[in-house]
């Protein structure tokens, strides 16, 4: 190669040099992203925040981008111990974002690092808040909430015991997501993040406290039917018991009305015979006369056996009814 191709190689590499130079003496920050100029690993000035084109050394500084929008946090479930010693999976999430972007470049320097320390110390705070409370506190949203009740599971004189009712609701879920937030917003803020919500998204009994809480359950429903089952038997004792009350009141105003007939009939009947005594004697002979009849009829059957002395008055009107004998016929008289 002759002096001439080396000078054109050396001007092309130069230029070349001066091209890649002088583009790297810039370089554009998006509108979701913020950046943090480096020199030799160090931060240098302020971030950049404003999207746009800047300028920079170039070779011995480095452009670091940061994301400026809303980051997610997801974490694990896992199982956590209540106040009132009841085991659940808690499933919770949270948003964030880079508030300080220097802190959290030389803190922890990418968004992998500050995943690791979201876990560390969301995981820290919420088993925390979970072991200060009791389940009921979880599950409720907030203590204005009142739940619906059953009327007729209410304790007292008709409902049975605590059946149906909650405990009083101090806290609820809403103010438990707070304090967690709260107390991590604090540690976080040491990495230059701004912690911007945490939610428990799902709250699951432990397997092993499953089949407790669906015994209780089936206890509950068996003491609600028992409960139902003997108001059902006492009412219908009642219903019976009103029944017979009922039935002998009217039995027994139905036994009088007929015995005041019967004495009304009879004292009319009286009048009537001594009237028809008075007036005809002969016709109260015959009335004595057809009762003697109807006395004899139910007396005297085809297996009676009676035995009257002379003297009663039965066995005069028989004496009196029976033939007198009749004198043989004369004998005839000869042709």
């Amino acid at each position: 190669m002759n002096k001439r191709g080396c000078l054109w190689l050396l001007a092309v590499a130069l230029v070349l040099v001066l091209f890649r130079g002088l583009l790297g003496c810039f370089y554009a920050v998006h509108q979701t992203e913020q950046v943090i100029v480096t020199q030799f690993g160090r931060p240098i000035g302020e971030p950049t925040t404003d999207p746009g084109l800047h300028f920079k050394l170039p070779f011995i500084q480095e452009v670091n981008r940061i994301d400026k929008r809303f980051l997610e946090w997801d974490g694990q479930p896992v199982a956590i111990p209540t106040r009132d010693k009841t085991y659940i999976h808690v499933d919770t999430f949270a948003r964030w974002r880079i508030d300080d972007p220097k802190t959290y470049f030389v803190r922890l320097h990418d968004e992998r690092s500050a995943q690791s320390r979201l876990e560390d110390i969301l995981g820290s705070e919420t088993r925390n808040a979970i072991a200060k409370h009791d389940l009921i506190e979880i599950v409720r949203t907030d203590k204005e909430r009142k739940p619906m009740h059953d009327e007729s599971l209410k304790p007292g004189p008709v409902g049975i015991g605590t059946i149906g009712v909650l405990p009083p609701i101090a806290f609820g879920r809403s103010k438990i997501e707070a304090e967690i937030k709260a107390a991590a917003s604090v540690k976080l803020g040491e990495f230059g993040i701004e912690l911007l919500d945490v939610r428990l998204r799902r709250v699951n009994y432990n397997p092993d406290v499953l089949d407790r809480i669906y015994q209780r359950m089936i206890s509950e429903r068996r003491q609600i039917a028992q409960r139902f089952r003997s108001e059902g038997e006492g009412e219908a004792a009642r219903i019976a018991g009103q029944k017979e009350r009922d039935l002998n009141e009217i039995q027994s105003t139905a036994y009088r009305r007929v015995q005041e007939i019967r004495g009304e009939s009879d004292a009319k009947a009286t009048e009537i015979y001594a009237r028809a005594y008075t007036q005809n004697p002969q016709a109260a002979e015959f009335y004595g006369f057809l009762k003697s009849m109807e006395t004899y009829r139910k007396v005297l059957t085809k297996e009676s056996t009676l035995v009257l002395s002379t003297d009663s008055d039965l066995f005069s009107l028989l004496k009196r009814s029976s033939p007198k004998p009749t004198s043989s016929p004369p004998p005839p008289k000869s042709p």
